[in-house]
């Protein structure tokens, strides 16, 4: 009832919501009830493609003249969502950014495309909870049968919208993938988590016919590449190939070098073989090179051995620079290296260090974002129990992704002490040189010298 009311509200906004097209040209614009930005980024992939100003009665408004039909992003820092645009479109968005997905709602043409598209990533939100509490503990056919059921849910509401012609073969074939590959990925997903879930000893006997859905996938599917569901199954899906394939064939053969990188070049090898796409190529070795670089601090000769492997098999990858940056942040986060001299500012606007802040005292450092009160609010909780805990340490956060306005609302609100707060306008290079994964990280130091680049703020 409520997303009706929001898509009967948006109606009125737009005057009409004919889906009749009278030219190519494509028109996006909208409302932002609580703006935390001045503007609104369109996004193709990784590429901006325009930008437009939010004015005095919160409305932005894109104009495009010419543009692919397919999958975009727009993105209201520090949040982003998806938007189905096809040439000739007059499409609207109506939003509050206090409930950003879930206050979201379409309307114009396309509108049942981006509304049903809304729905399924909101309904994966809640299914993914699901999955973990209580469908990964299923056995492997009664698993299966339940995954069919919330997937035919699904087809049965995509057909509805279609046997009415309100949506394009294009949009069909997306849609379509946003839901089988969804399920498709809990698939692959399945048999570590029951593992996990029941502590069986080896991974459970599978069906035959499990992963039948495996003989139709398209590795090379350009207008699926920035599709979440599906780069989210292709990850899965190669860690999955990955383990099996070396399970069974390597045997020993990790035994001069560590299990880590071995398995880490494998992945790389089946990802080479296997994906033509190469946005998408790149997207997931970046994925392989993260994970091998932050999850799991490996020998630095091995290290230096995966990325000589990893320039090999994906030459020219876009993510080049950011990978090379991840290492060197790394390397400069090393016990007795002075913290990196990054700028952040004060509560009353002033600019300061951070080998300013961490002078002459033991300084624990944590992040946090004001796009996620429930994980701020449990940072905070932690926070005063580490004052206790290390009554000898300074703790000192540094916010991020936060209007800097929004920043000290919040720690006004909160009567956090201002004093022991930061703001960081640059995400990008304080993520960098910070290396902020995963965001409960801790940086502990000792006259401003890293004791600890890599802690966590829940294990001190």
């Amino acid at each position: 009832m409520i997303r009706f009311l929001l898509s009967a509200s948006v109606a009125l906004l737009m005057g009409c919501s004919s889906t009749k097209k009278d030219s190519e040209t494509v028109l996006f614009a909208g409302e932002i009830v609580n703006p935390t930005s001045d503007q609104v980024i369109l996004l193709k992939g990784g590429v901006k493609v325009d930008s437009a100003k939010i004015d005095n009665n919160n409305r932005f408004e894109f104009k495009l003249s010419s543009i692919e039909n397919g999958l975009y992003h727009f993105n209201l820092a520090p949040e982003h969502q998806y938007v189905y645009l096809e040439k000739g479109d007059s499409l609207m968005v109506r939003l509050n950014t206090i409930y950003f997905d879930e206050s979201l709602v379409f309307s114009g043409t396309n509108e049942e495309t981006n509304n049903f598209l809304l729905e399924l990533f909101l309904a994966t939100e809640e299914e993914d909870s699901a999955m973990y509490s209580e469908y990964y503990e299923l056995e492997p056919l009664d698993f299966a049968d339940k995954i069919q059921s919330l997937r035919q849910d699904k087809v049965a509401t995509l057909n509805e919208l279609n046997s009415e012609n309100l949506i394009s073969e294009e949009a069909i074939k997306l849609l379509t993938g946003s839901i089988d590959y969804t399920y498709n990925r809990y698939k692959e997903i399945y048999p570590f988590q029951h593992k996990r879930k029941t502590a069986e000893e080896n991974l459970h006997d599978l069906p035959k016919d499990f992963y039948s859905y495996r003989s139709q996938i398209d590795y090379g599917d350009h207008t699926l590449t920035y599709l979440r569901p599906y780069y989210d199954f292709m990850k899965a899906h190669f860690g999955n190939l990955s383990y099996m394939s070396c399970k069974n064939e390597c045997k020993n053969a990790h035994e001069d070098e560590s299990k880590q990188l071995h398995y880490k070049k494998h992945k790389l090898h089946l990802i080479d073989s296997l994906v033509i796409e190469k946005e998408l190529r790149d997207n997931l070795f970046r994925n392989v090179a993260f994970d091998y670089l932050l999850k799991k601090k490996d020998a630095p000769e091995n290290t230096e051995i995966f990325l000589t492997e990893f320039k090999k098999v994906s030459k020219n990858n876009m993510h080049i620079e950011e990978i090379e940056n991840l290492y060197q942040g790394i390397a400069n986060l090393q016990p007795a290296k002075v913290i990196p001299d990054l700028k952040v500012m004060t509560f009353n606007n002033e600019n300061k260090t951070l080998t300013e802040i961490a002078a002459n005292k033991k300084v624990l450092f944590y992040f946090w974002s004001g796009t996620n009160k429930k994980q701020y609010l449990e940072i905070f909780k932690r926070v005063s129990i580490l004052k206790e805990k290390k009554p000898d340490h300074e703790l000192i956060g540094i916010n991020i992704k936060t209007d800097y306005d929004q920043w000290k609302t919040i720690i006004s609100t909160l009567g956090v002490d201002p004093s022991s707060q930061y703001h960081s306008n640059d995400f990008k290079e304080l993520t960098e040189k910070l290396v902020l994964y995963p965001m409960n990280k801790a940086i502990i130091t000792e006259n401003a010298v890293i004791v600890d680049g890599f802690s966590n703020i829940y294990k001190n």
